[in-house]
């Protein structure tokens, strides 16, 4: 009989140990991996670390393949993970999420549950359904919220003008409707498939992490092949 498990725990999150005197923190019993996954035998849990790459995601997916992929972290974890499945031609992977922040912009866009018991019973359970990838032109994948800061110049999603001139923030969305633009101080909210942004030069900020240096073009856009989240029905 197949020992292969059903699904593959991807522990990004770093496990705090207990403190002599004060115990764990709140913040840190989020960070433990739910009991109902640890102790599930048809769950393997690998501890792969922040922002895992492709030494460490790619070997799980040749060991296990059709395997659920749960990923237990933060939206720049799930955001790496995505663009190994992309790299490797495995979007068809299903992909649950235990966010570690009740912060979580990934969890506010697409609706994964906060609550860590939620969120187990769900990537248990679950049925994945296809749904748009957000990407850019710079290699990455963006599953929650991207942000520029003080930007000077222009931008269009899809047809939309949605500023003109210098704002103090642009902030754009993933979700099931694909890019959204929130609304702001000069700049007009809008949906579709990409925003494209042109400017005097600042610094991407893609789920939590900013980009290695300014960039003067940017875009965001829908990838021609959709994800396979687990979500609630």
């Amino acid at each position: 009989m197949s020992t292969d498990p059903e699904a593959v725990l991807l522990v990004c999150a770093p496990q705090r140990r207990r403190g002599a005197f004060y115990g764990i923190r709140p913040a840190g019993r989020r960070e433990r991996v739910p009991a109902s996954l640890a102790s599930d035998p048809a769950v393997r849990s690998v501890t792969v670390g922040p922002r895992p790459g492709r030494a460490e995601v790619d070997p799980l997916l040749a060991e296990h393949p059709g395997a659920r992929l749960i990923v237990h972290g933060e939206d720049a974890d799930l955001a790496a993970v995505l663009v190994r499945l992309l790299r490797a031609g495995e979007l068809g992977t299903e992909v649950a999420y235990l966010p570690v922040s009740r912060r979580s912009a990934a969890a506010r866009c697409w609706g994964f549950p906060v609550s860590p018991a939620e969120a187990a019973a769900l990537a248990r359970s679950g049925k994945p359904r296809p749904e748009p990838l957000v990407r850019d032109d710079n290699g990455g994948v963006l599953v929650g919220r991207g942000e520029f800061r003080d930007l000077h110049g222009e931008a269009y999603c899809d047809a939309t003008r949605v500023f003109h001139g210098r704002v103090p923030a642009l902030v754009v969305e993933a979700g099931p409707a694909g890019v959204r633009v929130r609304g702001g101080r000069g700049v007009t909210a809008a949906a579709g498939r990409a925003i494209q942004i042109g400017s005097t030069g600042s610094t991407p900020v893609r789920d939590g992490e900013p980009y290695p240096r300014a960039v003067r073009r940017w875009a965001w856009y829908e990838h021609t092949e959709p994800w396979h989240p687990v979500l609630p029905a």
